[in-house]
Parts: structure tokens; sequence; C-alpha cells
């Protein structure tokens, strides 16, 4: 006796071994292995379209951008960008201040900022408080965030639900630091730091140069500190004074004031003078001080005129290049006119 043979559709159909002759079982096509992987991570709510934190920074963006850009004369306007070379003008990207102290101290020094951010449901604290009304009074706008958005903002840093977007600071050309002691009609006094790596050291320099009457400060673009909020802070105010220029090649550009008939002076703990017996101190100058500890480069000791030294009979090996500079213009101030 045999047993009937069971046919290759009903084996393959699992329908307890029946199906209708000559039609094939429908299947998914595929899809149902794919719809189990899933569509990967949820994205950060300011990168999904559609949803208002993404409306709101692309907002914000755009309107920043334009209010910058329409201003004439600004240096992003359309003829700023016909008629200015690439490197004059132009700033570093913008800076962001975390935390409620932070951003505070910053408002209280007047940093210039574009935009104030504040988190959702945050804990009753004066300082939150002060802070926007300082920035209501700026002119600061001020935009409620989410977490997520407050952390992509500040990089992962602990923001405590306030962040403080800094305006990029927009560098002056050197030929211009010379044509603002012109148009005074008093001879040059420029400071250039060499290898100041510290914003806090251009700060308190910056606010040295406006209170002994200099007229710039030049930094090189490579390995030097810039404008920061750090900056801005230790400067009191002065860098909304004294313009501060940047060189591509800082030992080329005291060559070049050099042909625009001005001295180069550099602080050197070996300088065969003293700042308070220094000629040329009534004379155009400028004013070069290096780093602490390293001092001067080697090329740009190289392009100095003079080098002059500060006298310490103390224990001290170097002192810092804001107190260095300070010293040195508070001499030179008193023998210029």
């Amino acid at each position: 006796m045999g047993t009937a043979p069971v046919s290759e559709g009903a084996s393959r159909s699992g329908r307890g071994g029946r199906t209708k002759s000559g039609k094939p079982r429908p299947g998914t096509g595929g899809y149902g292995r794919r719809r189990l992987e899933g569509k990967g991570p949820t994205p950060p709510a300011h990168l999904r379209p559609g949803h208002p934190a993404q409306r709101r920074a692309a907002t914000g963006r755009s309107s920043i951008q334009n209010q910058n850009d329409d201003r004439p004369g600004s240096p992003g306007s359309a003829e700023a960008r016909r008629h200015s070379p690439k490197t004059r003008g132009s700033g570093s990207a913008a800076e962001v201040v975390a935390g409620r102290n932070a951003v505070l101290e910053s408002l209280r020094a007047a940093v210039p900022a574009t935009a104030l951010h504040i988190g959702p449901r945050l804990d009753s604290d004066e300082r939150i408080g002060e802070a926007v009304m300082l920035a209501t009074q700026a002119g600061i706008a001020v935009v409620e965030a989410g977490r997520a958005e407050l952390d992509r903002l500040t990089g992962g840093a602990v923001h405590q639900g306030l962040a403080l977007r800094v305006r990029p600071y927009q560098y002056a050309h050197p030929d211009d630091l010379v044509a603002a002691a012109a148009d005074a009609g008093e001879p040059p006094l420029i400071v250039a730091l060499d290898g100041v790596t510290d914003p806090r050291n251009l700060g308190a320099v910056t606010r040295s140069v406006a209170a002994f009457g200099g007229h710039g400060l030049l930094v090189p673009v490579r390995r030097s500190a810039g404008v920061t909020a750090g900056s801005w802070k230790a400067s009191a105010g002065a860098l909304a004074r004294v313009p501060v220029a940047q060189a591509s090649n800082l030992a080329a550009t005291l060559v070049s004031y050099q042909q625009a008939g001005l001295f180069a002076v550099g602080l050197d703990p070996d300088g065969a003078e003293t700042v308070s017996d220094l000629d040329l101190a009534d004379g155009p100058l400028v004013l070069v001080v290096g780093s602490e500890g390293r001092g001067l480069s080697r090329l740009v000791a190289q392009r100095c005129d003079v080098r002059a030294r500060i006298p310490m009979p103390g224990r001290a090996e170097s002192l810092n290049a804001g107190v260095a500079a300070s010293i040195a213009l508070y001499e030179v101030a008193k023998r210029r006119p």
C-alpha cells in the first residue's frame, strides 16, 4: 500500500498542507525583513524638518545673518565683499558662552552678543533674571531653547540652561592702525603680541593700550590668542575703543611698518637698553611683546630695531605678558608729548 504524494505547494504553504492549485501564495516581497531593521536613531529636534526647534534654529540663523549683512558698509554687505580684500575685516567663528555665572559676567562686561538662549522649566535664580534684563537692555535677542538644542550649541558643556552667542570679532587691517594715528595727528604707538596664547592677556594688554594712548593691537593669525569673550571681560570694555588687527606673518608686517617709518622695539630680558631709557619712545613705535617664558621668536627678534629690557631687581625670571606690556607702555608714555 502507498501513501498519497504531498504537493510542493502544500509543503511550502504551512497552512495544513493545502493550497489552491496553480496560484502562488501571496508573500511579503521582502518588506517584512526590511521593516524589522528599523529607520535608525531619531535625529535631534533641530534637524527634523517641520519640528518647531528646527524652524527656530533656521529663523535665528537667517535673521542674524541678514541683520549683519544688510547694514551699509558692514563687512558682510555685498558692497564690502566686492571692494574689500578677503583678509580685511574677517572674523573668527561665533563663540558660545555657557553657564549662568559665565553668561552673566559676559553681559555685565558688555560683550557683543547676538542671542541669549534660555532653557525651559528653569528653577528660580536671580542670575537668570539679571541676565534677561541685561540682554534686553543691550538689544540682544532672548530665545527659548530646548535642552537638546542647548547641548548642541554649547558642545555638551554644562550650560545650566543659559547660553550666550557672542558676535564674531571683526579684525582690522594692520595698515588701519597706522591710519588711526595719522587721523589723530599723533606718532603711532602699536603693541604687537608674539606667541601670546591666553585671551585674557590679550584683553589686559588692550586695556593698557587704551590707558596709555596706544592706537591699536597687532596679533598673528596663527599660534596666537584671538578676541574671545574672555578677552572682552579682561579688557573691561577697552576692546570697544581699541582696534585689534591680524597679521598673517608678524615678521613681515613688522618690516612693512618699518618701511612706513615706525621703529620696532622688542621686550627682551637680555636687551641692551632699558625701557625707561629708550630714545625711540617719543617717535613712531611698535612695541613687540613675547610670551611668558619663551619670549620673542627668533624671526621676530631679528626684525626688531632695538631690544629693551625691564629691570627686575627681584628674583622673578619673567613677567606676565600683560604686566610687561603695561610697564613698557607706562615708560613710553612718559617720554611722549
